[in-house]
């Protein structure tokens, strides 16, 4: 689900749980509502994950130079790990003073015995000096950015971002790849009846000619995913088929273990005026600390026929239509989801995309109401264009349920990679030694 030519010059997001409240020292903007519990929690989660309710509008990408460069994922080639770029806003009108450092992980995101000398060649604390303050704008706040540290290692590093005295409040999976084999990625046909309309299949192989591996059909781990999610990615998906004479490893299933929903092109909307209504608005009022911004009434997709059109693939970017650059000049509205439902989901109902780091967010859970058949919920959000679903939430651990109200479809525009990581006999590192991308229903 790529952009159109035209709307890679819109964009612009940011990512606010719904129900927080604006922490600040200016009374016009802070909320009497309690922050939610979570955020008590400062353990370190190995996961793209923000600790603070403070913090918000997290970026992480590659740094690329084009107009579109903060959909790049940080995935990025032995060699060019400084290309990673982080930024994030902190709402407040005090700068706070943040250091940021660089944890080696293995292929199950648990971190490794490394030390940090055997993947960095410089101390592992790195102050961030980058930072801006918001540029007339209602709700105050500082936007800070940095570079993430080069590595020495291919392989997971989670980049965390530290207070004062060492308290998470943001961290973010990075991922360092180099390509020692041959990743045989391609989009495949669904084997089945009426599953061949709602999925997508992910063939796959990897070819290593010039590199000896051991034992690869235990030793060598894959991960695919979908729209560089972590959220719904596949693994543990083992070789069908190894031919050592051809020094290749196959992966043909045929229940299914290769293949995602299609789902439908995101849903969207445009709040980078504060002036007039954009796409996916309903009415904005400019009046009020923060502007406010109710979004078009929305209804279920789940038994409509496929719409084509162009999206970010559950992105955002961040800009103000008065002012231009979304860093400092956009500011922060306060948006009303509106979801029409003629009766309760079969479980809780979230906003769900990279504006909820792909999780099911408290702070962007909607509440039902049954006299008007309507699912609502508020979020603090940086000017921008966004992307986003709905999603039902399960059993603890499942993955979201985007079908439900989004339906599925194969002829949805999607994006996909395929990781493998391979661990040399007498080593301690997972090496990432193969990545492909590859776009199903590409439309250019």
């Amino acid at each position: 689900m790529r952009l159109l030519p035209y709307a890679s010059l819109l964009l612009a997001t940011a990512c606010v749980p719904l129900g927080t409240p604006i922490t600040s020292t200016n009374p016009a903007t802070t909320s009497a509502q309690k922050a939610p519990e979570y955020y008590a929690d400062k353990t370190l989660r190995y996961q793209d994950y923000t600790y603070s309710p403070d913090v918000r509008s997290v970026q992480c990408y590659v740094a690329t130079g084009q107009p579109n460069e903060v959909f790049q994922p940080p995935v990025v080639p032995l060699g060019r790990s400084q290309a990673i770029t982080l930024e994030f806003d902190v709402l407040g009108d005090q700068s706070q003073r943040y250091t940021a450092k660089l944890l080696h992980c293995d292929a199950n995101w648990q971190q490794s015995v490394l030390t940090d000398l055997q993947f960095l060649n410089e101390i592992n604390e790195f102050l961030i000096t980058d930072y801006r303050v918001g540029i007339n704008t209602r709700v105050p706040y500082f936007h800070y950015r940095m570079r993430a540290p080069g590595v020495k290692l291919s392989g997971n590093y989670l980049l965390v971002v530290q207070s004062a005295g060492g308290v998470p409040v943001v961290s973010r999976r990075l991922v360092v790849y180099e390509n020692q084999v041959q990743v045989l990625l391609k989009p495949g046909i669904v084997v089945g009846g009426a599953e061949r309309y709602t999925l997508q299949q992910l063939d796959f192989g990897i070819a290593y000619p010039s590199v000896n591996l051991v034992n690869p059909a235990a030793e060598v781990k894959v991960v695919l995913r979908q729209n560089f999610r972590w959220d719904n990615a596949k693994y543990n998906l083992r070789p069908t088929f190894v031919r050592d004479n051809e020094r290749r490893l196959d992966y043909q299933y045929f229940g299914f273990e290769n293949a995602f929903p299609g789902l439908s092109e995101y849903r969207y909307f445009d709040t980078r005026s504060v002036q007039a209504p954009g796409i996916g608005v309903l009415r904005v009022d400019p009046q009020t600390t923060p502007v406010t911004a109710i979004l078009q009434p929305e209804a279920t997709r789940a038994k409509q026929a496929y719409n084509q059109y162009q999206d970010a693939n559950g992105q955002r970017v961040f800009e103000s239509r008065e002012y231009g650059r979304g860093d400092t000049n956009a500011d922060y509205a306060d948006v009303t989801f509106q979801l029409k439902a003629e009766q309760p989901a079969p479980g809780p109902v979230y906003v769900f995309g990279a504006l909820t780091d792909w999780q099911l967010k408290d702070d962007f859970k909607l509440t039902y109401d049954e006299a008007k058949q309507l699912y609502t919920g508020r979020a603090l959000l940086k000017q921008g264009y966004y992307n986003y679903s709905f999603a039902v939430g399960g059993a603890r651990g499942s993955v979201p349920n985007e079908v439900y109200f989004e339906g599925t479809h194969q002829e949805t525009e999607n994006q996909y990679d395929l990781l493998v990581y391979y661990r040399p006999p007498g080593t301690r590192a997972d090496l990432l030694i193969g990545y492909q991308t590859v776009t199903m229903n590409n439309r250019q």
